[in-house]
């Protein structure tokens, strides 16, 4: 056999023992007639000794073996007369007897190390390679047990694990789709899914009761650093129960892998409309691991003659605590943050509250103290707090923009712990948003969600102010899952395509099978899914997905390992019947 144990097995109580161990060469140290090497596997690191002493020509082997070499070794545990805590094999070392070297291998381009030296696309193109450092290793290992335990509790709640195809129909609404041409129907496409959402519900009609799936999903959208092309969801759904019944199954779900993986007990999740979301942190998706909640200021700041405010939609601002001691070069960043391209504000009002309990602002001649009083209360400031303020013209996207800098504030505070977790849930979607760029409504979730009971009247008289019965999982700000009831109701159904603009024969024509299957008895229901990556990178502390994915794209979309994506022979365009014209640049 090529190995007795791993490289990260043997402990003090194997001292005595002959042992064979494989794997490749971490780093080689040369003191005096003695050669030591580092023998590295996925599981740990042995230390291994050569001597003059005892064989001097395989000491002399050793000194020539190079990084990443791959060997085969047999000698005896002995207790190693330096010991190194940091190791959970540092109490011994092996007096090797035989070297064999499998395979020799090249200078690496970057180091196996921790702290590597290698950029983030040297390490994408040489990703094999990457993935041999324990800190990648570790984020796969999390997330296989991660996946583990998520079906280890959906089986014992009585979910049936079903897989869909891979090769569906394009479908509108949503994310752009990856299409793929088919040689046996020319001029036609498949797409691949975006979610398994219609054939999820299509098994709820097949009466198959609780289903879950961990699957990949694609879509062809802008990348972010919680975005990749290709995704994996933790996909579900259950039929006969209302919002109340998901939340506490998948709470339920959250809180076993919170346990089970991290040993953290996390409290009931509360629940926050998204109407008070956007009210009071500017996002659907609020970190509430810190306060900070935004305090709207139209009837306290409005009126006394400065412009900015009087003629803004929205005046409003952040209470950040015991930040009164930001200088003016501080406060001037911030002013450039919040003016960034990206978040687009015209401009920022700070205030400090002084050490007497007076208020020193950026706008002072335009205030009387009684009034800056006033807004200190709204805040329920304290001396040494700092008070930042922004207004605009629309209210949305001001929000949003006090968002940016709450986030900003929350950061350079250290608020924002990577180790501390808040975790709940937002619900009462709008059903509908506006979009600009189709000059229609579209459905904020998928044209599937169910309207809340008692507002579907409004969808004849005022669309736009339907609540969805719709929901999502936050998580430090970031959204790890959502879901919905569905419509099970097939005129309801039709009515909702007609809202989004489908004429009868566009619906038929993309959704008829879902349609039809409803006359045949579908039961309400309802689920959601998590985007795996996402948590797993929450558990992991990572500041990107790609670290807990094996072969990630980069922020291009592609995959600089493969290569991909790429040409392909003008013989495979043929029998597909594309014709690829020249790209004008």
């Amino acid at each position: 056999m090529y190995r007795t144990h791993t490289c990260g097995e043997l402990r003090i109580s194997n001292v005595g023992e002959t042992v064979t161990l494989a794997g490749w060469v971490q780093r080689t140290r040369k003191m005096g007639g003695m050669t030591f090497v580092d023998l590295r596997d996925r599981y740990g690191i042995t230390q291994l000794v050569f001597t003059d002493e005892i064989n001097a020509e395989l000491a002399e082997k050793a000194n020539h073996l190079g990084r990443e070499y791959v060997l085969q070794i047999t000698g005896k545990v002995t207790e190693r007369a330096s010991k190194n805590s940091k190791m959970a094999t540092g109490d011994i070392e092996i007096e090797v007897s035989t070297l064999n070297i499998l395979n020799e291998s090249l200078t690496p381009p970057f180091t196996i190390e921790e702290n590597t030296d290698g950029g983030d696309d040297l390490r994408m193109k040489y990703r094999y390679l990457d993935l041999r450092r324990e800190t990648v290793r570790k984020n796969l290992e999390l997330r296989h047990k991660f996946a583990f335990e998520v079906r280890r509790y959906l089986d014992e709640k009585g979910f049936l694990e079903v897989e869909t195809p891979i090769l569906v129909n394009s479908t509108p609404e949503g994310a752009r789709d990856f299409v793929v041409p088919s040689r046996m129907n020319p001029g036609q496409f498949y797409a691949l899914p975006q979610s398994p959402q219609t054939l999820k519900q299509l098994l709820m009609v097949s009466g198959f009761d609780r289903y879950f799936q961990i699957v990949k999903c694609f879509r062809d959208e802008d990348l972010r650093a919680d975005r990749q092309p290709e995704l994996t969801q933790i996909d579900s759904e259950m039929p006969f129960v209302e919002q109340e019944d998901i939340l506490q199954m998948f709470e339920g779900m959250s809180r076993h892998l919170f346990k089970s993986i991290l040993d953290i007990d996390i409290p009931a999740l509360p629940r926050m409309t998204w109407a008070d979301a956007m009210k009071y942190y500017g996002s659907d998706k609020p970190d509430t691991r810190f306060d900070m909640k935004f305090v709207e200021l139209m009837d306290i700041m409005k009126g006394y003659g400065f412009s900015v405010f009087d003629n803004a939609a929205y005046v409003g601002g952040i209470c950040a605590k015991g930040a009164a001691t930001y200088t003016r070069k501080q406060l001037d960043a911030l002013t450039e943050f919040v003016k960034r391209p990206q978040i687009g504000a015209k401009g920022m009002v700070y205030a400090r509250v002084e050490a007497d309990g007076s208020v020193k602002s950026s706008v002072d001649k335009f205030y009387t103290q009684e009034v800056l009083q006033q807004m200190k209360a709204a805040f329920n400031a304290e001396p040494g707090d700092l008070i930042l303020i922004l207004s605009g013209e629309d209210v949305l996207k001001t929000r949003k923009q006090l968002c940016e800098l709450r986030l900003e504030m929350g950061s350079q505070l250290g608020l924002r712990d990577k180790n501390k977790f808040s975790c709940l849930w937002v619900i009462d979607f709008p059903m509908y948003e506006w979009s600009d760029e189709e000059q229609r409504l579209m459905a904020m979730h998928h044209p599937f969600t169910s309207p809340k009971p008692e507002d579907i009247p409004l969808l004849d008289t005022d669309p736009a102010s339907v609540r969805a019965n719709a929901y999502d999982m936050v998580i430090n700000g970031v959204e790890v899952g959502g879901g919905s009831i569905r419509i099970h109701d097939a005129k309801l159904q039709q009515k909702i395509f007609e809202i989004l603009g489908f004429t009868p024969e566009q619906a038929q024509t993309k959704f008829g099978f879902l349609m039809n299957a409803f006359k045949y008895g579908a039961p309400p229901h309802g689920g959601l899914a998590y985007g795996l990556d996402r948590f797993v990178s929450l558990f992991a502390g990572l500041d990107s997905i790609r670290d807990c994915i094996a072969f990630p794209k980069n922020n291009q979309g592609r995959d600089v390992m493969l290569g991909a994506p790429g040409e392909v022979d003008q013989k495979q365009l043929d029998e597909l019947s594309i014709d690829v014209r020249p790209i004008v640049k």
